[in-house]
């Protein structure tokens, strides 16, 4: 299994950027084992939480053995404190580099698929709204979504104030990631009134898989974005388990979502480690 760590410029956050990639190239086959085809590799871009940055997933659960034994390359940016929108003051465009700048250039780096039912788009927390709302925005790039505990937070958001412990709470954080809170409801910057606007247009919407822990304080969001989608018929796989904002729930969520992507069904050979498959 090849673990890459790419630094590339980006003409959407002008400067440059760094990238891990997981990419299942290297397994070994021995004597009558047959061999994996040779063809492009289904991709899954993963977005971090809040804090993190393109080394959390690798580092806090097991998606590295996990892709690999399913034949697939797997994307990780880093996205700062950004939620993974658009800050056009800044020249900050992250929403255009995870919907299309990323998918664009790892596709002329290495050997994956082009096909829209071959891409898929996911994160935790922080990332999981980002997934959200790229995924929805850029609809036409992704086949599958999944959100992990996804911070929901735009409902209510424009009742903010700065009187709050805590900066990610405040409104002065809020406004220099998504502008006049007041409009930001109606606005592509949230997953909500873009699976509303896709609904209405009777858009090709990616499948969708969301999860959270029952003791994560995110839960009632999540149900809520959840009976939304129900309301408007776009069908949702929705998970709920034992967990709260961890790791722990994390490692067991993303086994859940790469079982529940169109992967491959028998990816045969000798992953690191001696794991035979």
């Amino acid at each position: 299994m090849a673990l890459i760590q790419v630094n590339f410029i980006s003409q959407s956050l002008m400067r440059t950027v760094p990238i891990q990639v997981i990419l299942p190239v290297d397994k070994i086959t021995f004597p009558g084992m047959p061999e994996r085809e040779e063809k492009q590799f289904k991709t899954l871009y993963l977005l971090h939480g809040i804090f993190g940055n393109y080394t959390d997933w690798v580092s806090g659960t097991n998606i590295q053995r996990w892709a690999e034994e399913k034949n697939l390359a797997v994307v990780m940016p880093s996205g700062e404190n950004g939620f993974y929108v658009d800050r056009e003051e800044e020249h900050n465009f992250y929403g255009e580099f995870i919907g299309r700048e990323l998918v664009e250039i790892t596709r002329k780096m290495f050997p994956l698929s082009r096909k829209r039912e071959d891409t898929f788009i996911a994160g935790l927390s922080m990332g999981g709204y980002g997934a959200l709302r790229n995924g929805l925005k850029y609809h036409e790039t992704f086949g599958c979504i999944a959100g992990l505990s996804s911070a929901m937070i735009a409902e209510g958001i424009e009742k903010r104030t700065d009187d709050v412990p805590f900066f990610i709470e405040s409104r002065t954080y809020a406004e220099s990631l998504f502008g006049n809170l007041d409009e930001m409801a109606e606005s592509d910057k949230n997953p909500a009134w873009l699976a509303k606007q896709l609904a209405e247009e009777g858009a090709d919407i990616p499948a969708l898989y969301l999860t959270c822990g029952t003791s994560d304080f995110l839960l009632e969001p999540n149900r809520k974005f959840v009976k939304l989608l129900e309301s408007l018929d776009i069908p949702v796989t929705y998970v709920e388990g034992e967990g709260a904002h961890e790791w722990d729930f994390w490692n067991r969520s993303i086994k859940k979502v790469l079982d529940w992507l169109p992967l491959e069904e028998d990816a045969m050979g000798i992953n690191s480690g001696n794991i035979g498959n």
